[in-house]
């Protein structure tokens, strides 16, 4: 890699050429000519920005294809690379605040300085434009949202280059661009066109992976795979044919129980749910409904996606996070048979359940299913049986009537509110009457709201002498309680949650009491298996992933239906499918409580769109064309491939990447730190993606991987979660929010502090930053008010990066004050001529710059910017103290600076000489001979209290070190004439006497 040309150091620091008014720089009265000020600091940034770009001095170069370096070098395939990425940001109409910036500052800071170790550093951003806001907009003014969406991303663009961030702008695209929608669709298609193998080997030596559908064709029609119901290939029907297949797609369409939204129009996936079970955009109600949608098979990858959390280096509570989400349980498939129930699979008809305590079967003494369980459309009884109590029946007349009821008020209750509402112990008796296999006890079954028919089989054992909630509802309808597991006597009659020897447990074929709750799983489980009425089995949280849309502003489906209804995937060369003109953006909503109510999407408001006519290689025939959007997550999947690659058009490639560009900057091994797994080298954005995109993006680039388009095993190798930058807000006597920056603070003398605004008191709260909380700093009024490179430093000043902070603007000045300290040790503010002198370091001073510099090393290795910034001021501060500062030591602290204010850096190794950007200049080494201290303290002590000192050499041995310590006069007075009884030396910092 080669460096890039800077500026002369001729250039003045005005940037014109013009001699420095009487004013000085920053327009002030009396004040230097050359004085680091706002608006010297904005000249700076702005021609370095310039020159920056015309150079292409952040130009990542490709190892092969039309991306080089500045200098039109590729890169050596065996230079170490490092791509270092930001998450995508979503570029919002209202820009960005300071809080912002943090995590692009950081990363650039490690960008910088990996550039300087003489990696190849990869750095981009681009733009996550598909999104809710944009289309909102688009509703309420008639705008389009691809408008909208490009004046965002330009006015965030603007923002961020004044920044001074290090990214290759040739790698840079939005989500909605045409070409990179294309191959968002062609992942998709890979992905429909795929199905799951559990029993295929992976080139990483695990089992279980993706593979083309038509392979799992071929093997239906050589008959070494067997059709569902054993037919031959060949005697199925076309139509036939393609259900069996699509069954297995892992993207697929299925009716199955969704979130409905209302209020937005559209359904939602389970992470799009908030834990109040409303929508996360908009806080609207979200309700049960069974709907034809869209869904990605990511409970395949499950088992992978929790093992593999062990191969990268991610924060352990995003880990946990994932985990939980996933959350695979080990126990068993359990049927209870049921007159007239469906039957399950191979097991006998009835009613299936998992449980993780398949030991606690002899004390099951009824059942609980969702409203929405299928067995409730087959098997409910027309009249009560004989004995039903009334309290069981709801009121009503019969069964039907009764279940029927209940499901309406349940379908009107979010998912959360249902199993909130457990506490009131809710629910009907069906009619239905199951019977327990391990004893043929009778179990009535009732149908309760807090049942989820998404969640597990929809319906449980209860268990009441085990399980709080189970007892609760026993109680609640006089149901038997048994209890299966021992406890002291005198323990409170209730619920046995905890582990103990089995009791109660026992049949003519099996006898579980008296063994270990381990052991008695394992028993009871073989026993079941053996009768056919149960399997051991692993269970997981995660739900297949809900992929559909019901908005305009998201990528279309590259799919048509054809008479028989069966999505078909179009070919690639139909891609891009491009969104149509509609006449309305919005999807039609509904008032947030209505549950009943069904999508309608805008797409489907232009008629010659949505039906087409294909020759899809049977001649020209009418299709009709999905009218769902993907959701905005689906462009955000992938997007760290297309850096890599963003010049893969259409025409003539075959994947998203080029394999040898991902295995350069992506693949295992690729650094000294990317490992078996490989992957992005760090990746760094908020915790709240955890079981988002993060989980997605995982998912599709293992589907990826199973099909041989990329080459790592995980796609983020490193994870940092950054804190956020908070604000303090104010809020007046009337409950409303007063301008934060016009707030007066006064503290009395007792030291308590009050707070004003127009003369009115108001009170400090402290939280968020935004527009109505009336707090808002913008980085525009940094850039004006100090420049970039001060905004830079105090924000990476504030305290830890993975920690939040509280954004203070009169603190900014003391970064100012430290780049303004740096810029004197340099450059006169009088006349703009340099300061510095040739004569080497005096030892303290060489002491000092190679303590700093092995210490900033240190720091910036573990991306502790904010230690690292206070030993560069500890360093400063003390050139400032000298007389003259030696070039040496000023050259090594531009250099070490240069990571986190890069534009002052840049303009003062210019005026030091240097004809090219130091943006590769090699990051100073730490010399050890200079931090060897050449003399310690060594201290005298007569009974414990000093009394004298000495410098001494570090190996000075033990003996000359008491000789020492006697011949001190401060010891000889102490000592007054007395002998010596003892001599304690601990070399070499310590000597004690402890006289006769």
């Amino acid at each position: 890699m080669t460096t890039q040309d800077a500026p002369s150091s001729t250039v003045p620091p005005t940037g014109d050429g013009a001699a420095p008014t009487a004013q000085g720089a920053g327009g002030v009265p009396g004040e230097p000519a050359h004085r680091y000020t706002a608006a010297l600091a904005t000249d700076i940034e702005l021609r370095w920005q310039q020159r920056w770009q015309e150079l292409g001095t952040f130009h990542a170069a490709n190892p092969s294809g039309g991306l080089t370096d500045a200098s039109g070098q590729h890169a050596d395939p065996a230079s170490p690379s490092f791509f270092v990425m930001d998450m995508f940001p979503y570029p919002s109409g209202a820009g960005l605040h300071v809080g912002h910036p943090l995590g692009y500052i950081a990363t650039d800071v490690v960008g910088r300085f990996r550039r300087m170790l003489g990696d190849n550093v990869l750095h981009a951003l681009g733009f996550d434009a598909f999104g809710l806001p944009a289309e909102q907009y688009a509703v309420q003014t008639g705008q389009h949202p691809r408008v909208t969406t490009e004046q965002n991303i330009a006015n965030m663009q603007r923002q961020l280059r004044r920044l001074g961030l290090a990214h290759d702008d040739r790698r840079s695209f939005a989500t909605t661009d045409s070409d990179y929608v294309r191959w968002t669709q062609w992942i998709f298609l890979r992905i429909f066109n795929s199905w799951y193998d559990e029993s295929a080997p992976r080139p990483d030596g695990g089992t279980g992976r993706a593979r083309p559908i038509a392979e799992l064709e071929a093997e239906y029609a050589a008959g070494t795979r067997a059709t569902p119901d054993g037919r031959a290939w060949a005697d199925l029907t076309v139509g036939e044919q393609r259900a069996v297949v699509n069954d297995q797609r892992l993207a697929y369409v299925s009716d199955a129980p969704v979130n409905w939204c209302p209020g937005l129009g559209t359904v939602l996936a389970n992470e799009e749910v908030t834990s109040d079970g409303r929508s996360e955009r908009g806080n609207y109600p979200v309700f049960q409904r069974s709907l034809r949608q869209w869904n990605m098979r990511i409970t395949a990858y499950a088992d992978r996606l929790a093992d593999d959390l062990e191969l990268i280096d991610w924060p352990d509570k995003v880990k946990a996070m994932q985990r939980n989400w996933i959350g695979r349980s080990e126990g068993a498939h359990v049927t209870f048979t049921v007159p007239g129930a469906p039957a399950v699979d191979d097991a006998p008809a009835g009613i299936q359940v998992f449980t993780t305590r398949p030991d606690t079967l002899f004390g099951a003494t009824f059942m609980v299913v969702a409203p929405e369980h299928p067995v409730l459309a087959s098997a409910v009884p027309a009249a009560w049986p004989e004995g039903t109590p009334e309290a069981w029946t709801g009121g009503s007349a019969t069964p039907a009537d009764a279940v029927t009821a209940y499901a309406r008020q349940a379908a009107a209750k979010t998912a959360v509110e249902r199993q909130a509402d457990a506490k009131q112990k809710t629910g009907v008796f069906t009619g239905i009457v199951a019977e327990n296999p391990v004893n043929g006890a009778q179990v009535p079954v009732f149908t309760a709201d807090y049942v989820l028919m998404g969640y597990g089989t929809g319906a449980i054992m209860a268990v009441p002498g085990g399980d709080e909630r189970d007892h609760a509802f026993a109680e609640a309808f006089g149901l038997p309680v048994i209890h299966t597991v021992d406890a002291p006597e005198g323990t409170p009659e209730g619920a046995r949650t905890g582990d103990g020897a089995i009791i109660n447990s026992s049949n003519d074929e099996i006898s579980l009491d008296g063994m270990s709750v381990a052991d008695a799983k394992s028993a009871i489980i073989a026993w079941l298996e053996s009768r056919g009425a149960g399997t051991g089995t692993v269970t997981y949280r995660l739900r297949d992933w809900l992929f559909s849309r019901q908005r305009y502003w998201g990528e279309p489906f590259p799919v048509v239906y054809g008479d028989d209804d069966q999505p078909i995937a179009l070919p690639d060369s139909a891609l891009p499918v491009d969104l149509p003109e509609v006449p309305d953006y919005s999807p039609r909503t509904y008032a947030a409580d209505d549950a009943d109510s069904s999508p309608e999407p805008p797409l489907g408001r232009n008629d010659d769109w949505v039906t087409v006519t294909l020759d899809l290689g049977d001649g020209p025939r009418s299709y009709r064309r999905d009218t769902n959007t993907m959701p905005n997550w689906a462009g955000s999947c992938w997007y760290y491939l297309r850096y890599l690659d963003p010049t893969n058009s259409a025409a003539g490639a075959d994947a998203p990447v080029d394999a040898t560009l991902d295995s350069y900057w992506m693949g295992p091994q690729h650094n000294a730190t990317a490992g078996a797994a490989g992957g992005v080298d760090l990746y760094v954005g908020g915790v709240e993606h955890a079981v988002l995109h993060l989980l997605y993006a995982r998912f599709w680039h293992k589907v990826l991987f199973d099909l041989g388009f990329v080459s790592s095993v995980e796609p983020f190798h490193k994870l940092f979660n950054q804190g956020y930058v908070q604000a303090y807000a104010y809020v007046d006597a009337r409950g409303q929010h007063v301008p934060a920056a016009e707030v007066e603070e006064t503290t009395a003398e007792d030291g308590t502090t009050t707070y004003s605004w127009g003369g009115e008191a108001v009170t400090r709260e402290y939280g968020k930053m935004g527009k109505s909380l009336k707090n808002v700093v913008t980085p525009d009024e940094m850039y004006e008010a100090y420049g970039a490179d001060t905004f830079r430093v105090y924000e990476m000043s504030m305290g830890p990066l993975d920690v939040s902070r509280p954004w203070d603007t009169r603190a900014v000045v003391g970064s100012q004050r430290f780049l303004q300290r740096l810029w004197r040790n340099v450059v006169s503010e009088d006349t703009g001529e340099l300061t510095v002198t040739d004569d080497a370091p005096d030892t303290q001073t060489l002491r000092m710059v190679h303590r700093t510099i092995a210490d900033v090393r240190v720091e910036m290795e573990n991306m502790r910017a904010n230690t690292a910034i206070a030993k560069l001021i500890t360093l400063n501060n003390h050139l400032t103290g000298l007389d003259a500062v030696p070039r040496a030591a000023a050259e090594a602290l531009v250099l070490m600076t240069a990571p986190v204010a890069p534009h002052i850096a840049e303009e003062l190794w210019a005026r030091l000489g240097h004809e090219t950007s130091l943006a590769r200049e090699p990051f100073p080494v730490a010399d050890p001979q200079h931090l060897v201290e050449d003399t310690v303290t060594c201290v005298f002590q007569v009974q414990g209290k000093v009394r004298g000192r000495a410098d001494v050499a570090p190996d000075t041995d033990d003996a000359t070190l008491e000789a020492l310590a006697l011949a001190d006069p401060g010891v000889q007075r102490a000592m007054d004439g007395r002998g010596v009884r003892k001599v304690i030396v601990r070399a070499p910092k310590l000597v004690n006497i402890v006289p006769a």
